[in-house]
């Protein structure tokens, strides 16, 4: 199995666009809607949007690379015949899963300390040492829970429908969870749903650190839940498939 996660990682990191999208993408949007912002605390949240948003574009980047990369390398695998192949080896189903997980969340952490840098050097972004490791090592744990529903969603969607269903999945989770913009700026019914939500939670652990505290348990509570379930999801499918093939 760890052959397989030195491989994936090796395999994104000469994708060339998907690096641009996952790693260089996230700090220069972070820029663009921080870059030139006034200090004011945004509404309801106590932080301004220097902080907030670098939580949300260090969550985003992450996405990017556990959720859209997973999903479209897998259903492409499962075209080309290498999962066919893999099922030959003494690698059991549950190793493949776990090392899809592995290397996509592993490859998420250089976006998610790009942002921070990026927030440290120009926005001048200033926390506690602590607060910079507690939020690097919670938004790249938290990246797990994505990058299981990256690994069900390519062994949901075929080759050709996996691109839409994983770009409607990214950006409906990421527009509810908060990571565009404040949720108090969203209509209340978005609000009440957005609570429930693993990118609301997966945001929150970030902006509770920024103000100072530790992670809500419901927030860690929730991302547990829906990691249990996207893992014993992805786990399913990949069953599922291995029958069929």
């Amino acid at each position: 199995m760890t052959t397989l996660i030195k491989l994936e990682i090796l395999r994104a990191l000469r994708n060339k666009k998907f690096m641009f999208f996952s790693v260089i993408y996230p700090p220069a949007l972070y820029l663009i809607i921080a870059g030139g912002a006034d200090s004011k605390p945004l509404p309801g949240t106590g932080l301004n949007m220097g902080l907030y948003y670098m939580v949300s574009m260090a969550a985003f980047g992450a996405m990017t690379a556990v959720l859209l990369g997973n999903s479209e390398r897998i259903a492409k695998e499962r075209e080309q015949g290498w999962v066919r192949q893999l099922r030959l080896t003494a690698l059991p189903g549950r190793g493949y899963v776990a090392a899809k997980i592995a290397a996509a969340a592993t490859v998420s952490l250089p976006s998610i300390l790009l942002v921070m840098i990026v927030a440290a050097a120009v926005k001048g972004v200033r926390l506690e040492a602590w607060q910079w490791i507690a939020i690097a090592v919670g938004t790249w744990l938290g990246s797990f829970v994505f990058a299981a529903l990256g690994v069900a969603i390519g062994y949901l969607a075929s080759g050709d429908a996996v691109r839409p269903v994983s770009m409607l999945c990214f950006f409906a989770l990421a527009f509810l969870g908060g990571l565009w913009m404040p949720m108090t700026l969203l209509p209340q019914w978005v609000q009440n749903v957005s609570e429930w939500l693993p990118t609301h939670a997966y945001a929150a652990l970030g902006t509770a650190v920024e103000a100072g505290g530790a992670p809500h348990v419901k927030d860690m509570a929730i991302l547990l839940g829906y990691l249990v379930v996207f893992v014993g999801g992805a786990a399913w499918l990949y069953r599922k498939d291995t029958r069929k093939a």
